[in-house]
């Protein structure tokens, strides 16, 4: 069972055709949908292997209605606990497909104390750099990631932003991450620059996500490789497909050993992510 801990949030997709008409009206097509890194890893790897995700989310309608989704895609909510105020965020979309973020993280940074329940049947757990920093989260997501260790259950992170990453610091986020001692860490191609990933970050093999270009794998030992993606026609939201990558790496069998593989099979979950977006399911 792949555990993972984080954020499930209302995203508020805002797709503009058009440059925003500042201080007047500007057309566009708004949709809800539940979004939350984490949470979008649990949910692509339940369709093919047990997931649980831990988090908080409010005790309004809105949380309620993100739990039930993320059960009805086959996730294990049982733990998911409820405070306060939902997390959204406004998602815009311009034509070329950029994203602007705007994020509320509402509850979801205040989920406090962990449960050794948590980790019952794990064999993975993905964390995101987003709950690395704010507390009590933070604190929430070392001392599961050091149970993890204790059970010899392997741990993923994934550096999710470049924005938090520059807060941080190279030195912070080197320092940061292998205290942690993960055994993968995924990062985009503007993550990795920001804090200069050149060869396995922190001490892990580390995964550089290049969009449709091919990814590249530095291992442990030595050396890189590049894996190539799965070609796609054009789609304009891309939101999720790094997630979706990551569960499909973590989804292989022998991801720990056969990163190539498990590369491939990344593409591939992104790659299915996409079509269903481009047939707008």
């Amino acid at each position: 069972m792949l555990v993972t801990l984080g954020d499930l949030v209302d995203d508020i997709v805002v797709d503009l055709d058009q440059p925003i008409n500042e201080a007047a009206d500007t057309h566009a097509r708004i949709f809800h949908r539940r979004g939350g890194s984490a949470a979008n890893v649990a949910a692509r790897f339940a369709r093919t292997g047990p997931a649980r995700f831990i988090g908080q989310v409010g005790t309004d309608s809105v949380g309620m209605r993100l739990i039930s989704e993320l059960a009805r895609d086959g996730v294990d909510v049982s733990f998911v606990r409820r405070d306060g105020r939902s997390a959204s965020i406004v998602v815009l979309v311009d034509s070329e497909g950029e994203r602007t973020m705007l994020v509320d993280r509402g509850s979801a940074r205040a989920l406090d104390g962990v449960e050794s329940a948590w980790l019952e049947g794990a064999t993975a757990l993905h964390l995101t750099f987003y709950s690395l920093l704010d507390e009590p989260i933070a604190t929430t997501s070392r001392r599961l990631a050091a149970l993890a260790a204790e059970r010899g259950v392997p741990l993923s992170i994934d550096l999710s932003s470049t924005t938090l990453l520059a807060d941080a610091g190279i030195g912070g986020v080197d320092a940061m991450i292998a205290d942690l001692r993960p055994s993968v860490v995924f990062a985009n191609a503007d993550e990795a620059a920001t804090v200069g990933i050149d060869g396995p970050f922190a001490g892990a093999a580390t995964v550089v996500k290049r969009g449709a270009a091919s990814c590249v794998v530095y291992p442990v030992d030595c050396g890189s490789f590049e894996v190539p993606s799965i070609p796609v026609g054009s789609v304009a939201d891309t939101t999720g497909a790094g997630d979706a990558f990551a569960a499909g790496f973590l989804g292989h069998a022998d991801w720990s050993v056969d990163l190539a593989g498990a590369a491939a099979a990344g593409h591939a979950a992104a790659h299915e992510l996409l079509v269903e977006r481009g047939a707008g399911r």
